[in-house]
């Protein structure tokens, strides 16, 4: 059989590329599902949490809240929003004034363009101006996922701003510099990597979001139909896929400046939750953090994966109000 010439090989290849590109395109903006989107706004209207806004500077940011007493933030991870909150929220609302927000580029918040608007120092100040758009000096930060990767940021650069500061499976930035130099955490944090990829990336999460989540964790019944239609919602908002994508591109892209700010020490009172079989993080991240954490303690849920706010909320909630209550007389 006689062969294509070499160049003929080369315009099939970039026939073919070019036809999955724009079937990723497709994909990656398509607009959200009205069945999805109905469903997803009655689940996050059915609680009871009200919703509001905070102007900030450049970022419009959508909370839900409910209590009253001393502020308490609660930030997100990715994929999610804040009904990643929804089953810890009532119980910390007997004591403290509860807000969840979405952190920008996600849900209801701004999506400001550009990789470089979801550097951390960026998403950080977002959280500062929310406290102080609530009419407070200071609040308890608890941070889950990307949410608790903030909250480290915070508890180093933002220390007059938190009263106890809470993060559950976010990694410290010193440990986390320490295990990727291990092939272990290295293996685990591949899909970082995979990231990076324009339109692609936006495409696979649009595609795997639900399969994803319920496959991730090892707890049964932990994302019902109404949390993944939230969820899916979510991340077809348009712009949203990129900017959620964008947090981990503007991490690799800042990494080389954020290294030497890894140690920087972190005095508050702190509590980092940690579900063991967590998935994407390796256990190893939660020893030796005493020469950066002077005031920690370190609390392990041996039954639960990455997610544990919905995995556990229960446990999460009660490990909350008992450290954030200390000294309040609650």
């Amino acid at each position: 059989m006689p062969t294509l010439p070499r160049h003929s090989n080369l315009a099939i290849a970039l026939v073919s590329g070019a036809g999955i590109f724009y079937a990723a395109r497709r994909v990656a903006y398509a607009p959200a599902d009205p069945g999805v989107t109905a469903r997803a706004n009655a689940a996050a209207h059915s609680g009871p949490w009200i919703h509001g806004h905070a102007d900030l500077d450049g970022v419009r940011l959508h909370y839900a809240e409910m209590g009253s007493g001393p502020l308490v933030v609660l930030l997100h991870g990715f994929p999610q929003c804040w009904y990643a909150w929804r089953n810890v929220m009532p119980r910390l609302a007997q004591h403290f004034h509860v807000v969840a927000p979405d952190m920008r580029g996600y849900n209801e918040s701004s999506k400001p363009s550009g990789v470089s608007s979801y550097n951390i120092e960026k998403v950080s100040a977002d959280i500062v101006g929310l406290i102080g758009a609530l009419g407070e000096e200071k609040a308890h930060i608890v941070g889950h996922d990307w949410g608790g990767s903030a909250a480290w940021y915070m508890g180093a650069h933002h220390a007059n701003r938190i009263n106890r500061l809470a993060v559950i499976n976010a990694p410290h930035p010193a440990a986390f510099q320490r295990e990727l130099r291990r092939s272990k955490q290295a293996l685990r944090s591949w899909y970082v990597l995979a990231f990076q990829l324009p339109v692609i990336a936006e495409a696979v999460l649009r595609l795997t979001l639900r399969r994803s989540l319920l496959s991730s964790a090892p707890s049964p019944g932990t994302f019902n139909d109404e949390a993944l239609d939230v969820y899916e919602n979510a991340v077809s908002q348009p712009g949203a896929a990129t900017a959620m994508l964008n947090y981990y591109r503007a991490a690799v892209r800042q990494a080389p400046s954020l290294m030497p700010q890894a140690t920087l020490p972190i005095s508050l009172p702190t509590l980092l939750i940690w579900g063991m079989k967590d998935f994407a993080l390796v256990p190893e991240l939660i020893e030796g953090l005493e020469p950066y954490v002077s005031n920690l303690h370190v609390e392990r849920v041996e039954e639960s994966g990455h997610w544990v706010p919905e995995e556990k909320p229960h446990l999460v909630a009660d490990a909350l109000v008992d450290f954030l209550s200390e000294g309040n007389n609650l």
